[in-house]
């Protein structure tokens, strides 16, 4: 009656040291080359998705927003002073860091005072997120080159 008990015992401690091996690892939890490749397919087309959006974003901005806000975001346009508006220089990260979207995206599609609305026919909500994502960014991009005069002499040509 003890040898089937201690063989019993034997096996069960045999088995549970086998499932306690460090490092090994089954072939159904190590990812594939297969699930890599379906991984990064998956990340690039993320981010072409992205890109298009950003696009879509920036042509929505040249468009409706740039007019007054300026290329940069600025707010310093020729509209802008005609109209005796004092807006926002949004190339500054600190003017928008502590408003919230939500509140950015109220301005956009309700106006804001002498601001029209975005109709949703011109930009969907999800292109007004992706156009506040745009103007978050701007402070990222170079500032636009300063206007050269017509009349102003040309440059000496370099050696």
């Amino acid at each position: 009656m003890l040898k089937p008990l201690l063989f019993v015992s034997a096996v069960v401690l045999l088995g549970f040291t086998a499932m306690s091996t460090p490092g090994s690892i089954s072939q159904a939890t190590a990812p594939s080359a297969g699930q890599k490749n379906a991984a990064k397919a998956a990340a690039a087309e993320a981010k072409a998705a992205a890109d298009k959006a950003q696009a879509r974003a920036k042509e929505i901005y040249g468009v409706d927003c740039a007019i007054c806000h300026g290329d940069n975001g600025n707010g310093k346009t020729d509209l802008a002073k005609g109209m005796e508006l004092t807006l926002q220089d949004w190339s500054d990260p600190k003017t928008l860091a502590d408003k919230p979207d939500q509140e950015l995206f109220n301005a956009i599609r309700n106006g804001k005072g002498k601001m029209p609305a975005e109709e949703t026919g011109r930009a969907n909500d999800e292109e007004v997120k992706n156009l506040i994502i745009y103007i978050r960014n701007l402070y990222k991009m170079p500032p636009a080159p300063a206007p050269v005069p017509a009349d102003a002499p040309a440059p000496p040509p370099s050696n």
